[in-house]
């Protein structure tokens, strides 16, 4: 597969700008973290039918963040968001990279094959967007996921409905911009066995990431 020019200019950008010698920690992981998701972001926009280009411009974007904090601001959502979803079955959680993330079930957010969100979902979100309101310099990324039923012609374009799903409730709920991207990765990151009824389930989920930029 032929990488686009954007995402070659971000690599190259990447080698040199790494390679300065007055440049601090933080500059060169962002720098490195540009070219990484411009890269990434060229292959995943490849491999789901969009432009490269686009998805290498998206990607550095993403990656641009470089390294996230763990601010007091981010323990108190993370406190809400758990107190806001005690019972649903969402878990809510700190990354070793300081991200916020919430795990969402397929028994409260997706039935099987569709990317309809369930009634069981809305209050969560609503909880989520209300979070989003409070902290407006924050960072999310939707990620949808399916089980191993049917192939990746299937799954990776509903996994990406699902994230899709999730992300325009969101945007009706007020909340809007480039600070929230989705993501579909079909049936490859499972948490799971597959080869059961409950491995599958636990399988086709949305995970939301939320990350707050040094």
């Amino acid at each position: 597969m032929q990488i686009k020019t954007s995402a070659i200019v971000a690599l190259a950008a990447v080698l040199s700008l790494t390679g300065c010698e007055t440049m601090t920690e933080t500059q060169r992981n962002t720098a490195i973290g540009v070219g990484v998701g411009a890269l990434a972001g060229a292959g995943v926009a490849k491999a789901t039918g969009g432009k490269a280009g686009k998805g290498a411009l998206i990607g550095a974007a993403v990656g641009g963040v470089g390294t996230y904090i763990w601010s007091a601001t981010m323990e108190r959502q993370r406190q809400e968001l758990e107190a806001a979803t005690r019972g649903t079955g969402v878990t809510v959680s700190r990354t070793s990279d300081n991200q916020l993330k919430l795990a969402i079930p397929s028994d409260i957010s997706f039935d099987s094959n569709s990317a309809y969100i369930k009634s069981q979902f809305r209050p969560v979100l609503n909880s989520f967007v209300t979070s989003l309101k409070r902290n407006p310099n924050t960072h999310v990324i939707i990620i949808g996921h399916t089980d191993s039923t049917g192939g990746a012609h299937v799954n990776d374009p509903l996994s990406l409905n699902r994230a899709n799903a999730t992300r325009d409730y969101i945007f009706n709920q007020g909340v809007r911009g480039p600070r929230i991207q989705t993501e579909g990765r079909g049936a490859r990151e499972p948490v799971a066995s597959n080869d059961s009824n409950w491995g599958r389930s636990k399988n086709r989920r949305v995970e939301i990431f939320v990350a707050q930029p040094q």
